[in-house]
This record gives structure tokens, sequence and C-alpha cells, in this order.
């Protein structure tokens, strides 16, 4: 029976050639339409199936394609800027690139160097574009290069962003605005890749995982998370919060409170109380120019503080440094998107530039005699600018 049936089997397949081609050679049109049909359905599903790979699979790709990179930050860099640079960074070694993160400006604020300190992150500053460690740049946590002499000529090869913007990358670009910071795009990246968090009394050796998230990345993008949604508590997206979830395993606890609770400075204390003291509020909104400052970080932290008063949904604080003036703003009112509310107030405004989030932005305008450039002939008082401020922020700018 075996034996019948293996013959019976053996005559079959030539049998079905003979009719396929005899088909072929009956109706040509219709059996090359069928092929073209078919080769084209195999194309389709193979374009959908690599179309719908997650986001960190694809960036992973291209930029294993590379020999080396370098991962730019946004100018005077914040911990969710550093925690996505040290993250991008760190993947990009995982699939044999070479990757070094570097920075214009400089890491000032009391948080922002202890965060770079604790972690011990090898970052590296830069003032020209020759100073760039790779031909091929990965733009994180901003979508333009901007901060250094030559930026302008910077084509990135990637962008990997949270903030609004029309910056591409030549290879790959991912713009969340949606998010509520890019270390929660990063986070994501790494589950994407199925990379384990390694717990902080663990080497990454031991870990029995193609791709792992070591405890300073998992640590570093935690807080990147958590400062640039306040805690998640604002601005903040499911997907932050799974990212945060994600990433609790690998958390070095212990340096995340180091990071979390350094020293205060005297000058940020008494910054933070001219700020109040000084305050200008109109309705639910407030304005203070605290003048003079040594230390432009101490400005977002007095918005910060002077945010907290009760009746005030919107604040914007300036302050002045060797000839620039500093602004910082936050808002917890639906009406004040602060990002669009200062590039409003700073348009007509000649060399200035500011932008943000709906709910926090800042900004920087060029001083001439302490007054307020508008043109070539044309300045406005800081007290008019105050004016323009309380304006924008009522809409009515």
């Amino acid at each position: 029976m075996e034996v019948s049936r293996a013959a019976g089997d053996a005559l079959v397949e030539p049998d079905l050639l003979d009719r396929a081609w005899s088909f072929f050679v009956a109706y040509p049109a219709v059996a090359v339409a069928l092929l073209v049909g078919l080769l084209a359905l195999v194309i389709g599903v193979y374009a959908i199936r690599r179309f719908e790979r997650p986001q960190g699979t694809r960036f992973l790709e291209q930029v294993a394609d590379l020999d080396e990179v370098a991962v730019l930050l946004h100018p005077n860099p914040d911990p969710d800027a550093m925690a996505t640079g040290v993250g991008i960074a760190n993947l990009a070694e995982q699939v044999d690139t070479d990757a070094r993160v570097q920075y214009a400006g400089q890491v000032r604020h009391q948080e922002n160097r202890a965060f770079e300190t604790v972690l011990d992150l090898d970052i590296e500053q830069i003032d020209h574009v020759s100073d760039l460690a790779a031909e091929h740049v990965v733009l994180v946590d901003h979508n333009e290069p901007r901060g250094f002499a030559g930026a302008d000529s910077v084509l990135p090869c990637a962008v990997v962003d949270h903030h609004p913007g029309d910056g591409t990358g030549e290879l790959f670009t991912d713009v969340r605005t949606d998010y509520g910071a890019a270390s929660s795009i990063v986070a994501e990246y790494f589950d994407d890749v199925g990379a384990v968090p390694v717990p902080p009394a663990r080497h990454e050796s031991e870990v029995d995982a193609t791709y792992t998230v070591p405890t300073t990345v998992a640590t570093g993008l935690l807080y990147g998370v958590l400062t640039d949604t306040k805690r998640l508590t604002s601005g903040c997206s499911a997907a932050d919060f799974a990212a945060a979830g994600y990433l609790y395993p690998g958390v070095d606890e212990e340096r995340l409170d180091r990071i979390a609770n350094p020293e205060v400075s005297t000058e940020v204390l008494e910054l933070k109380a001219r700020a109040i003291a000084g305050r200008d509020v109109r309705g639910p909104f407030a304005v203070s120019d605290v003048g003079r400052i040594s230390n432009p970080d101490a400005v977002p932290q007095a918005a910060e503080e002077l945010a907290q008063l009760e009746g005030v949904t919107a604040v914007i604080v300036l302050g002045e440094r060797d000839g620039t003036l500093h602004l910082s703003g936050r808002s917890r009112d639906d009406r004040v998107h602060m990002g669009r509310t200062l590039e409003s107030a700073v348009s007509a405004l000649r060399d200035a530039s500011a932008g943000g989030h709906a709910r926090m932005g800042g900004g920087q305008l060029p001083l001439e005699r302490g007054s307020i450039v508008v043109g070539p002939e044309e300045t406005i008082t800081r007290d008019d600018f105050v004016d323009q401020l309380f304006e924008s922020m009522s809409g009515e700018l």
C-alpha cells in the first residue's frame, strides 16, 4: 500500500507542472497577470511587516550600519537630554557602533551637575562643528542643531525628540510631541528590542539577554522622565508611565536620591525670594524681573517656585546676564501654551529666540544699554516687555 501511494504521489508533481505549462501557453496574458499579482502580494506583505516594526528596532538597524556616531544634546543640557543621549549611545554600542555624547554650552544647574557627576557620565563639550566626533550625527531631545559655530551646516542622520519642530534626520526621524520626555522614547527603544534592565547589584554580563539596560542608563532615563513631567504629574502620557515601569527594575535608588536632592546654593534661594517679592500679578498670571543674575539656570528654578503660588496659573521670570535677558515660563493653565506664549512675545524682537511645551518654555534675547531691541532704530523698555508678556499670556498678542 505504501509503495503504491508513493508511486501515485510521484506522478502528481509532473502532472501539475504539465497543466500549469499548458495553461500558460493557452492563456499567456492571464498567467503573467497572476504571476505579477502574486509577486506584488509578496512584496506588499514584506513592506508592511518592515513598516510595522517597532521604532526601536528600526533605529537600531540604521545605527548598526554605521561605524561611529556623534550623539548631540541640545545646548546647556538638562537631565532628559543627557539621559536620552547616554541611552542612545549605549544602544549604538551594543551593535558595535562607536558613539560619543556631545553638547554645546554648559551643564550649570546644580541638579544637572549632580546628574552628570553621580552617574559618572562621559559627555563632551563642543564649541565648533569641527569638534563633532563623527560624520553621522544623532540629535536627541531637539530636532535642529544649534548652540555652536557651524551648527547650521550639520545634516543629522537621525532625530529622536519630543519637541515640536521641523527638523528631520536623513536616515531616521522619530518626533513624538505627545510624550512628556524624550527619555520615554528611548526607554521604549530598549523595550522594543527586548533589552533587560540590569539590577544595580548585578553586572550586564550576569544577565542572559542579547540587549540590556545598564543600571546607570535605567536610573538616568527614569530621572529624565520624572524631571520633564514634574514627577509624572504634568504634561505626561501613558507612555511615560509605561517607560517608568519598564525601567524600574534597573534603577539604583541610592543614586536616584542623590541626584534628586542636591545641595541648593545660596544664590538660587535668594533669587527665588527676589522673584516672589518682586512679582507683578495680573489676574491669574504673574511676571517677575529678578534683574542681574550670575547663574541663568536659577531663572527656571525661580519660575518653578513662583508657579506654586496660590491663584497663579502661569508665570514668567526674567533675569539678565552679560547683556542677555533669559526667560523661563511655567503654565498649569490650559489657556496658556507657554512655549507658544514666549515665542509670540519675542517674535518681533531682533535676534530673540523662544519656545517650549504647553507647560514650560524658555527663551533669550539680547539687550543694548538695558533696552530690548526691536529694529535698527527701535527699542522698548523692560517694563514695556513685561506688558507684552502679559498680553501674550492673555492671548492678546
